[in-house]
Order: C-alpha cells, then structure tokens, then sequence
C-alpha cells in the first residue's frame, strides 16, 4: 500500500473539505486501534463469545464425491451470528466507535446482511443506528428489512437513482456530512475513502486467518484454489488475505447476471464493461459510460449488485494475483440447488457464485487437489428470490440440465 490508501492507481481518498477531519479522526483511532496490543485479542474474544467464531472449514464428502475431481472445502461464514461475514466487520468498527465516543452509527445496505449484522451490533454496545437500503432491495430482502426494524435500527428506503445499493451508499454519506460529530457511517465492504478498504480488510482478515490454519490442521498442506463471490470485496479480501503470501490461486467470482455479453450484469473485472473512475471516494474500476456516469447493474444476488469494486482487488486483478471469473445467474441458481440436496448446505445467492465457478473447476482437478469455498452467507434472506426461480420453468429445466451436465463433468 502506498501512501493515504493507495494500492498502486487506485484507492485514495477523495472526499469534500468538510469530512476531512471526520476521515482524519476515524484514521487515527484505526491506526491506534493497531497499534494496541490488547485491541486485537479483544476483538477474537467478542467474536468468540458474541458470534461464534471460530466458524468449521467443512469438509464436502458428498459434492467431492458428486464431481470426482478436487477434495472440496466449505469455509462456513453462513454459521456467524446474524448469519454472513458482515459481523466480523461491523463488530470491529463497533469496537473503534466506543474508542472514538460517538453515539450513532449509520450503514448502507443491499442484500441486508450488512444492515442486520449493523443493526445487531448497535444493539450490543446501545448506539443509535440508520440503515439505507434502495427500494428495489427493500422489496426483494423483506425478511431482513423486518429483523433490522426489530432490532432497532430506522430503515430508510432509497428512491433516488436506481434505488440500489449504489445509491444507499450515496445517501449514507449525505447523512453522514450533517452528523459527523455524533456519527460513524459503518461502510459494510472493502471500498470507498481511505481507511475504509483497510479496515474492513483487517477485521474480515480473521476469516483467512482460520482458513488457513484449519486447512493445515485437516490436510497438513494448503489448498490448490480458494474460491470467494466479490461484490465491494469484504469476504473475498477476508479470505484471501490468509493466503496472499502462499502458492495459491485465488479465485473471484463476480455477478454475470445475464451474461456478460447482455450487457446486464455487476461484472467490473471480469467483463470488458468496466473503466476505470473516481466516484464515492475513491479510484476504482466502475461500470460507467464514456461520461463517466454510472450505468445500470443486475444480479440475482442484491449484494454483488453494484458498480463498483475495491481498490485492493482492482490491484490484484492488475498484478495477476487474484484471478477473475463471473457467473451467470442461472448457474448460481444450479450451484445452490445442488449444494442443497447434496450437502445440505443452502449458500446466500452471493455466496453461491462462487460455488458455480469452484463446481466447474473441480471436476477437472484432480483427487489430490483441495479448493476452498468461502460461503459468505446463508440464503435464508433469498428465500423469495429463490421460491421465485424454482417456481418458475424455465428454471426448472435449466435446473435439471444443469445437474446432468455437473455429473458428467462438463459443467
């Protein structure tokens, strides 16, 4: 990392003169927060004791029986409390809020892990909490719009834009500029100013950092591939970041909606759509126009719905640490179809991205390969967009075709 939060061309902190001071304070309370050497031990301990972790690295008998190829491992981020891997993150920043003294947190959110995971916390340290969330995801994530109003938090529908999560991220910060004294805007992912994509780095590192220490104790070696979605980045920076300095490939899996080629989808690294810009405070590959304006994404998954990504991968992608695959939507309705019959394992729509693309790439593996899977979250919050997809035919018998193609390997 180069100097205020460049990773190489991107990243940075590009914010108005009037939050200047807010960035310099919440910077300053990260880079102690470090420096403590009690602060990390208090942060495994919470996490321990509030949300469970350690969470298993499951071995997948079933689905590495299923495709014949690489011994396939399951990093369980769904057996967090609230449900995903937002919890590690928001609990590390509700730890920096007390450091700083402030009263009220606020949060965007699209896929609404984030939001509940936001909401839960304010709850266990008593601060006031906000969560924006565009319309559109409001209507497709009822259950946890009603688990964030229960737990507390004002959930504030977005109508401007696209009324995803592009534009709740924009609405957040306004808040935020009129709130700075009492506030802290809890960014859910790896993006935006400097420190942000830093610090959710840091605190979802703990997801690595125990992959990669459970791997070593079940297979005495590492894995071959590690597999993670990537929408903003936090799960995949989280799990990749145990094993940046090893011989594995890492693998990112982005939303292809459509396909690629239809011009609907939330790839920016894989696809040829995206370009490089500044927009909500830092620099980054953004899907826009030649304007510069921001274009239309879709996803089945509302949390991998967004134009932007984090600066730390755009590096990786640069330098070729991080490979970059998408997949479609209807693969990842087959993924989590097949993770659900075969393991009993029902992945959050974002994280079954990622178990599309490791579902093609195993079978031509070899048995004395390992992958990594990060499941990311679980699906109870899709359930409508799911019940959606297999009521519908044409889903039904992609569906079907698509498990027959998985079992000759030729996914």
């Amino acid at each position: 990392m180069h100097k205020r939060g460049y990773y190489d061309r991107f990243g940075g902190a590009f914010i108005p003169e009037i939050l200047t001071a807010t960035f310099d304070e919440l910077e300053a309370a990260f880079e102690a927060a470090k420096a403590d050497p009690d602060f990390w031990p208090s942060y495994v301990n919470l996490m321990a004791n509030y949300s469970g972790r350690p969470t298993p690295l499951t071995f997948a008998e079933r689905l590495t029986g299923h495709f014949g190829g690489a011994k396939i491992y399951i990093k369980r981020e769904d057996l967090n409390h609230t449900g995903a891997h937002k919890a590690n993150n928001v609990m590390g920043q509700g730890l920096l809020v007390r450091r700083m003294g402030k009263t009220r947190v606020i949060a965007e959110t699209g896929a609404g892990q984030h939001g509940v995971a936001t909401a839960t916390m304010a709850a266990r340290f008593g601060f006031d909490c906000t969560i924006y969330m565009g319309e559109v995801d409001v209507l497709r994530q009822r259950p946890n719009v009603f688990w964030m109003q229960r737990l507390g938090a004002t959930v504030v529908p977005v109508r401007d834009g696209t009324r995803i999560l592009k534009d709740a991220i924009n609405e957040a910060f306004r808040d935020w500029v009129g709130h700075m004294d009492t506030t802290h805007y809890v960014l859910g992912t790896a993006c935006g100013p400097h420190p942000f994509p830093e610090m959710v780095t840091y605190f979802q590192s703990i997801i690595g950092q125990e992959a990669r220490r459970q791997i070593l104790e079940q297979e005495g070696r590492l894995p071959d591939r590690v597999f993670a979605c990537v929408g903003g980045g936090s799960n995949a920076m989280g799990v990749f970041s145990g094993f940046f300095n090893d011989p594995v490939t890492l693998v990112g899996v982005e939303a292809g909606g459509k396909g690629l080629a239809s011009g609907r989808h939330a790839s920016r690294l894989k696809s040829n759509d995206a370009s490089i810009g500044v927009a909500q405070g830092y620099k980054t590959y953004f899907l826009q126009d030649g304007d510069g304006q921001m274009r239309e994404t879709h996803s089945i998954s509302a949390g991998l719905d967004y134009v932007g990504v984090s600066p730390i991968l755009a590096h990786c992608k640069e330098n070729g640490r991080v490979r970059f695959e998408a997949a479609t939507d209807d693969e990842v309705v087959a993924a989590m179809a097949l993770s659900m019959r075969l393991e009993g394992l029902i992945p959050a729509l974002e994280s079954a991205h990622a178990f599309a693309q490791a579902f093609k790439e195993a079978p031509l593996m070899t048995p004395d390969q390992i992958i990594v899977i990060n499941q990311s979250g679980r699906g109870d919050k899709d359930i409508f967009t799911v019940a959606d997809a297999f009521d519908d035919p044409e889903w039904k018998a992609f569906i079907c075709a698509k498990a027959e193609q998985y079992k000759s390997g030729n996914a």
